[in-house]
Formats: C-alpha cells, structure tokens, sequence
C-alpha cells in the first residue's frame, strides 16, 4: 500500500500537498486555480451566492466579468459536492423564465451523464457524424491563434481559473474544429485537462453538439458573437482591422457513422443507473470515496457514519491523463476539509490493490471507469446514485428525444 499523509486546510497547504507527493502526474507547474476552491464550504457558499434571477438574459454574457449570469457551480456539481437535485430545488422560487432556463442546463448535465453512463468510450465517436479532419496542429497556438483576442483572453481563463462560460467555450470549440478543422477529440482533450468541471460527459458532449459530431447542425464561430457577448475585446485586438473571423465559417465536411446499436435504446438500464436501493452482501469496513462523489452527502458516506474513509489518487489513469494541476488541487482542498471532519486515510496507487482486504461501502458512478475498478473491489454495499432522473431505455440520440424518455 501507498499511504499518504492527510493534508492540511488551505489553498497553500494543498499545492505544496500536490507538489511534494502528486506532483510527477500533473501537466503544469503546481498552483490552484485563480477563482475556484475545492472543499464543501466553498460549494454551498457559491450556492448559497447564487440568484439564479436574471439567468436566462445574462447566462451567456462573457465581458464585463460582473455581468456574467453563469452560476459558477459546475466544478462542485461534478465532483458530487451539490447534487443536481439540491441545486434544482435551490432556485425554485426564482422568476419563472429563470428557473426554467436554468433547469433546463441542469437537464442538459443529467442527459450527458446518461449518455455516457450508457455508452462509455463508444462516446469517443460521433453519434451521429464524423467531422472530416483537414489536419492536426502541432500545438494549441495554431488551432487556437494567440493574436486574436476572444481566443488568447479565453484560453488564459481556462488555464488561470480552469473554468469557462459557456459561450467561451464555444468560441473555442468552434474555432478548433469548424474554422481550423482540427480533430475535436484532442480540443476536447485539451479542455479535460484544465477544466474543474471536466467530464467525459459534459466536455465531450458539449464538444460534439458544437462541432456536429453529435448532430448535423454546426455552432459557427464569428465576430458577431464577440461583439455580442464581449465588446470591448474587438475594440483592443490587434486584429480589429483585419479580423480572421469576420464572416461566417464554411460548414465542416460531416460524413455519417454507423450508429451504436445502445443510442435508440438502453437493453440493459439497471447497468447503467445503477441499483435503486442500496445492494448490501456483507459488513463494510471502510467507505471508499471517489471523485465523482465527494460530498457530505455522498450516499455511502451517510449511511456510515461511525467508518473511516479511504481516497485513492489513481496513478495509472492519472499518469495516462496528465491533468492540470488545478484539478488535483481542487481534489486536495476537498479531502482536507473532508478530514477534519472523518477519518480519512488517502492512497495513490491501483484502486484495486490499494483497497485489498477491505469491505467497502461506496456509492454507484456513471461512468464506465467506477464499474471496471468495482468489479476487482470487495464492495459489500453499494449505494444508489443520486439521479435528477433515474434513467430510462428510452433514446439518447438528442437531448430531445432524451427529455421525451426521461419524462
């Protein structure tokens, strides 16, 4: 076993935390993000700040940053710290055009969160379309060209705070793939990487509906949306004068795919939603955390008072995914806080050979990763998860058809 020692409070204390023992696993050189703590404390304080009053007229306004109607929750929402239902039911009092909005991206969150708890890797394709690839940069700079402001002030958001509206990132996508027809797997790649809130599920969602994999319509990126939602980065760009995005895109080259057999129909739900009711085998020893669920409310945390708690830094898939250091920071930040009020023994290594000998109770998560390493774990009891709504056989293939289904 690889113990780690526990971790104090604090932003500092977390980056010299990441640097001294998960430091070879990160991209980047060590620091937090710029606007975003980790940690229990910080998620329900940024619910607690949020009106949700305004939402639908200024969700997506990038500049001035004050303006922005964006509720920021999304880092605590995918890691488990606010579940969608406590959000959803935190606005329920606002202007009804609001909350509608806003449920409706909480929605969208769940839908990709059942896209990919259905389909797992097969979401490395397009459902629906392929975009044909002109070529592959070398690096971001050519695909993302520093001189044009809305792309170089984004990406220094993204690498700074490691968070994004949604229209940035949009603006990025699209440029990416639509204008410089670059793969969307290695832009989306690149989001996965710094975004406190990346996902397989929302990221790489979101990267397909821009781009057309996931559908046959195509966001296209231009000056016009700048002005907009940021004015006054068309009035300081070097390139006012001879804007690289001053018409509208070409529409990308799409060719159809075959389609996965499990997008028009789930044959097996109770896989991909997990139990309905806790699944008990045995008695647990330990309540083993992942970082899908990290919360005070973590179904298994709660039904488990009196046990410790084990964390294991997954140094296999980190080494393979090399992370933004932001993102581990964040993780630290929340164990931390964790610790002070359980006991709570952290781990890098295998999940598997780390967590041998014990009896462990967890909480079911979507994503096809929690199902491989829980297959080579002794969990004796398994608890649901907590779904806006519990997914249904019904169609994947839109958010559409989807919100049928789910109904």
């Amino acid at each position: 076993m690889n113990v780690l020692p526990t971790p104090a409070l604090g932003r500092a204390s977390a980056e010299r935390y990441v640097e001294q023992h998960l430091a070879d696993l990160v991209s980047d050189d060590v620091r937090g993000s710029g606007s975003i703590r980790g940690g229990q404390a910080a998620a329900d304080a940024a619910l607690a700040a949020f009106d949700v009053s305004g939402y639908a007229a200024t969700r997506n306004e990038v500049l001035p940053v004050d303006g922005r109607g964006a509720s920021r929750l999304s880092p605590y929402i995918r890691h488990g710290l606010l579940s969608l239902r406590t959000v959803w039911e935190h606005v329920a009092n606002g202007p009804p055009r609001d909350v509608a909005r806003f449920r409706d991206e909480l929605m969208w969150q769940e839908y990709a969160r059942h896209w990919y708890a259905r389909l797992g890797t097969a979401t490395a394709s397009g459902v629906r379309h392929e975009v044909v690839v002109d070529r592959v940069p070398d690096d971001t700079s050519t695909a993302w060209p520093s001189e044009m402001r809305c792309v170089s002030d984004t990406l220094a958001e993204l690498h700074r705070d490691g968070w994004l509206v949604n229209q940035t990132r949009m603006w990025l996508a699209s440029q990416w793939t639509v204008r410089q027809g670059a793969p969307w797997r290695n832009g989306e790649d690149e989001f996965f990487r710094h975004l406190l809130d990346g996902s397989r599920a929302a990221n790489r969602l979101g990267w397909q509906w821009v781009t057309g994999a996931g559908s046959a319509k195509v966001y296209g990126f231009s000056r016009r949306q700048v002005e907009r939602r940021a004015p006054t980065m068309c009035d300081t760009c070097e390139l006012r004068d001879d804007c690289p995005i001053e018409d509208w895109p070409a529409e990308p080259q799409l060719r159809p795919v075959v389609g996965d057999s499990r997008v028009p129909r789930d044959d097996n739900v109770d896989a991909t939603a997990g139990p309905v009711t806790p699944v008990v085998t045995g008695e647990a020893t330990v309540v083993w955390l992942t970082a899908e669920s990290l919360g005070d409310g973590d179904p298994a945390l709660v039904a488990q008072p009196d046990l410790s708690v084990v964390f294991v830094f997954d140094e296999p898939l980190l080494a393979g995914l090399r992370l933004s250091s932001k993102r581990l920071v964040f993780l630290v930040e929340t164990l931390a806080e964790l610790a002070s009020d359980r006991l709570l023994t952290i781990h890098r290594g295998r999940p598997s050979a780390e967590l041998a000998g014990c009896s462990v109770a967890t909480t079911f998560a979507p994503v096809p990763g929690f199902r491989r390493r829980a297959n080579d774990i002794d969990v004796v009891e398994l608890h649901p998860w907590p779904w806006l709504r519990r997914p249904s056989t019904g169609s994947v293939q839109s958010f559409s058809a989807w919100r049928r289904s789910a109904r």
